[in-house]
Order: C-alpha cells, then structure tokens, then sequence
C-alpha cells in the first residue's frame, strides 16, 4: 500500500502553513510569541514525524481548551529549585511544558558539555508534546538523549483494572552513521489516548486487548472509551498487554519507573493527584512531572566510534532474516524518517475532525488563513 492511500479522506497542508497557525492560534491564547514559537516547533515535528496523534491534533483539545478553561497558564514562569554541576530541578508554574522541557534539556546538554553527563527533573509542568522532541535536540548536539514523563491516570496496574499510572513513556535517542537516528518513543501502555482520539476521529472500534473495564474485560467502543479513561471507569493495559502471560508485569514496572522519576525527584504530583479534577469535580491543572537526561558521547570514546557501531547494530537488525509474509524490518526512528521524506514535499494530511477545529480557530480570531479544503 502506497504511503498516501492511508490518508484518502484528509487533505495535506504545508509545514509552514500548519506551524505558522498554530504559533498564531498560540499567541491569541496570550502565549508570548518566543514560547508560541517554541510549542509550535515541538508540535510540527510530531506531524513532520507522522506521530499524528500528538501534532495539530492536540493544538485545541490539549493546549487551547485548557488555556480557555484557566488550568493552563499561557505565560510560563520558570523557577530554578535546586543545581548543581551535573543536575538541576525546575518548576514550570503549571506553564506550557514544551516551554520548560526545552530549557530543561538544554541545560542537560549544556551540563553534559561540561561534565559528561546532564540530567534536570521538573516539576508543575504539563503535556509537553511528542517526548521524542527532547532527546532530538541532544542528538543534534553529539549526544545520548533520555527523557521521560508522568501523564494523568489510564493505565491498570497487572491483575487490576482502576487506572492508576500516566501513559508514561520512557523515551531514548541517539545518533547513528545513518541517515537517521535511532529515536524510541513509545508509551508503557499498549497504546495511548492519543492513538484512540484517532481511531473516534475515523469512526472505528479499538482492537481488543487495549482497554480494560472495571469489570476485567477488554473493550472496544472508542467514543465512550475516551469518557470512561476520564471518569476512571476504564483503563490502559500496559505494555505486554493484561495480565502476566504476555509479559504485561513489564509495561507496569516501566511505566512505574517513569512515574517516580517524574515525582520522587522534584518532589511532584504522581498518580491520583494528576486527574484534572478537584473533589468536587471541578477542573483543576495537571501539575506532571518530566526529567532529561544528556550523554556526551566524547566522555567515552568518542561521537564517530558511536555513531559507526550503533549504525552498524541498525544494519544487521534490518538485515535479518524476515517473518514469512512482512516485507522487512525496521528499526526505531526509521518509519518516522520515511514519513518526513515523503510530508517534506507532499506536507501533513489534516482530517475532516481536525480541519472543522482549524476553521473555528481561525473564525474566532478572525486569522487571516484560506484552507484548501474550502476550494
């Protein structure tokens, strides 16, 4: 199947034009121009990435509504907590979390040039976008890129079904002799929340094995899926899947990891506290938590050694012998690479759901955009 014919009823648009209105969508919100900039770069490279579920698709439902629900502070106010050579602990003030977790990064990076290695925890932060983004800018300097954060509750713990742990993605990058660098970016969950606003924006029921009930069965209906993860009366299973025979003890101890990383070090909200909701069921910031970590390759032996070594891993894993009926293997950070070769010069596919949020944002700021859909 062509690349394309996945996307048959969405209409593509150019990078610049689809980044250019969500920095503009941004700073209507009351987002200085500097972090709309800043939050709209993360974004695009999901979409340039084809991580769809974590583009434009989250420009009104994750960042606008809320701004517009006051649980979200367009203005992000950083405060240093604790440094020290190697480390650093921030609060992002509940501020746009791409605005915090760049900052974070790059002082990991820089504390890596300096001493090897970098890692910055922060705290009272929010969704900070595609998590790959993060370990991008420290291959981009040289270096190992680890980066990983909590998220409200939707995953169940083995042998329970209350969901409990973030999607909580764990998420590591570095660079390669290749093309491409290797990029894992995946949550502990066997998928996301994300991944099912995409399946209920094209009117399909999820695979089963994804969703567990309070009543220990898996389901399927997306639409009341999305409500029940909110309301805690369904839930993720984690990686591995439900139960032990399929390993799904591994997705929660990974996803565990993560959530004390992005609590326990910051001294930051962690599971319950991070459901969106006051006691009386009024809406309410998620304080999430994130931490960074940067690896200067030359504290070893050297940028070029590692690049040739871990290309040559990429090689031979692709190389191996293939499944009877897949056309090949593929290694991490590689699908994601074939999406921008062919969106660099086709754009980014927008669907009919997201192209009526596009027209609303831009009715009501009265922006100055003419969308193809509206030939």
């Amino acid at each position: 199947m062509a690349y394309q014919d996945q996307y048959k009823e969405c209409e593509w648009l150019e990078f610049e034009v689809l980044e250019n209105f969500m920095k503009d969508c941004l700073v209507k919100c009351g987002v200085p121009a500097t972090d709309a900039k800043t939050v709209s770069d993360v974004l695009i490279e999901s979409d340039k990435r084809g991580i769809d579920s974590h583009g434009i698709g989250r420009l009104k439902p994750i960042y606008i509504d809320r701004m517009d629900a006051g649980i979200l502070n367009p203005e992000t106010k950083i405060d240093l907590i604790k440094e020290t050579a190697t480390t650093a602990v921030l609060d992002g003030n509940n501020g746009m979390g791409h605005v915090v977790s760049t900052k974070a990064m790059q002082m990991a990076i820089d504390k890596a040039k300096e001493n090897g290695m970098g890692m910055v925890a922060v705290r009272n932060s929010t969704h900070y976008g595609i998590a790959g983004y993060y370990p991008l800018m420290a291959i981009d300097a040289g270096m190992i890129g680890i980066t990983g954060t909590n998220a409200r509750p939707s995953i169940a713990p083995t042998f329970g079904v209350e969901n409990m742990l973030g999607t909580n993605p764990l998420t590591i990058g570095f660079p390669t002799d290749e093309e491409f660098p290797f990029v894992l970016d995946c949550a502990t969950s066997v998928s996301q929340r994300g991944k099912i606003e995409m399946y209920s924006r094209a009117g399909k029921e999820l695979p089963e094995g994804w969703v567990i009930g309070r009543d220990g069965k898996t389901r399927t209906d997306t639409d009341q899926i999305l409500v029940d993860l909110t309301k805690g009366k369904a839930a993720l299973a984690p990686v591995g899947g439900l139960g032990e025979t399929t390993g799904g003890y591994k997705g929660f101890g990974y996803a565990t990891v993560v959530e004390v990383l992005s609590a326990a070090l910051q001294g930051g909200s962690f599971l319950k506290d991070l459901n969106g909701f006051d006691e009386d069921g009024n809406k309410i910031p998620y304080p999430l938590g994130h931490f960074f970590i940067a690896i200067n390759l030359e504290a070893f032996l050297g940028v070029d050694l590692f690049k040739k070594i871990a290309g040559s891993i990429m090689r031979d894993l692709r190389a191996s012998e293939v499944a009877p009926g897949e056309e090949r293997i593929y290694t991490a950070g590689e699908k994601e690479y074939l999406a921008w070769t062919y969106r660099k010069e086709h754009g980014c596919p927008v669907p009919a759901v997201l192209q009526k949020q596009m027209v609303e944002l831009r009715d009501r700021w009265k922006l100055d955009y003419s969308f193809t859909w509206e030939n």
